[in-house]
C-alpha cells in the first residue's frame, strides 16, 4: 500500500510539473510587460474540446469580472485570429487576450472535475498573489525611496539655513511655511487633522506621492537659499 501511495503520489507530481509548463509556455509578454493568454490557448490548457461549452464558461466569468467592479473590457480584450481550414484557406475566429486575474475567475467557473481545471485554479490564484505580493514590495520601496530623498534633503537644507542664520528654530519654522504653500495648512495643523502624534515627523504618514512632493519644495527652498545667499539678519 505504501509503494501504490507513493507511486501515486509521484504520478500526481508529474501530472502538476507538465501542467505547469504547459500553461507557462503559452503565456505573452508584450513590450509593456503585461502578462496575457488568448482564450483560444485557454480553451486547450483548460480541457475543453467544444468551443460553446467553453464559452459558456466565459460569460459566467464575465459577470463575475463585472460582479467584482472591474471593466470587463479590460480584461476580455476581443482580438482576431486567422486559422487554416480544410480547403486551404483561412477565416477568422473569434478570441480574446486574457489578463492573469481574467484566467483565475474563468478557472474559478469551470468544471471541477477536469484535473486541468483544478490545477488552473491554483496555479492563477498563486501567481496573482504573487504579481500582488511584487507590485505592493515595489510601492514599498518606492516610498522608502522617496521618504530617504525627503530626509537627506530637509537634512541638506537644515544645515544650511543653521549656517546662514546660526538659529535651528529658523528651519522648523521654513519647513512649516513649506507645508502651509503645499497643503494649506502649517505641519502643526496638519498632524492635527491628520491625528499624528506631534512629535512624529509629518513625511511619515503621507503617500508616496506627497512625500515626493515635499522633496520637491524642498529642493526648491535649497535652491532660493543659495540663490538668494541668505544670510543672519536678512
Amino acid at each position: 500500500m505504501k509503494i501504490l501511495n507513493e507511486g501515486t503520489l509521484n504520478m500526481k507530481k508529474e501530472i502538476i510539473k507538465h501542467l505547469t509548463n504547459d500553461f507557462e509556455s503559452f503565456v505573452n509578454h508584450p513590450k509593456n510587460g503585461i502578462e496575457f493568454w488568448f482564450v483560444r490557448d485557454l480553451q486547450y490548457l483548460l480541457g475543453y474540446d467544444k468551443w460553446d461549452n467553453f464559452l459558456n464558461v466565459i460569460n459566467k466569468a464575465k459577470i463575475a469580472c463585472e460582479t467584482a467592479g472591474h471593466d470587463v473590457k479590460n480584461h476580455f480584450a476581443d482580438v482576431g485570429k486567422m486559422v487554416r481550414i480544410g480547403s486551404g484557406t483561412e477565416r477568422e475566429i473569434k478570441d480574446f487576450m486574457l489578463t492573469r486575474f481574467t484566467c483565475y475567475l474563468i478557472a474559478q467557473n469551470g468544471d471541477p472535475r477536469k484535473e486541468q481545471i483544478a490545477f488552473a485554479q491554483n496555479y492563477f490564484a498563486v501567481q496573482t498573489r504573487k504579481f500582488e505580493i511584487i507590485e505592493q514590495r515595489i510601492k514599498d520601496w518606492e516610498r522608502l525611496q522617496a521618504r530617504q530623498k525627503l530626509t537627506f534633503s530637509e537634512k541638506e537644507l537644515s544645515e544650511l539655513i543653521f549656517e546662514r542664520t546660526g538659529d535651528e528654530k529658523d528651519f522648523g519654522v521654513i519647513r512649516s511655511k513649506g507645508d502651509q504653500a503645499l497643503f494649506g495648512f502649517t505641519t502643526a495643523q496638519m498632524k492635527q487633522k491628520l491625528g499624528i502624534n506631534p512629535k512624529r515627523p509629518l513625511a511619515d504618514f503621507l503617500p508616496t506621492i506627497t512625500v515626493k512632493a515635499k522633496d520637491f519644495a524642498t529642493e526648491i527652498t535649497i535652491f532660493n537659499v543659495k540663490d538668494k545667499d541668505i544670510h543672519q539678519g536678512e
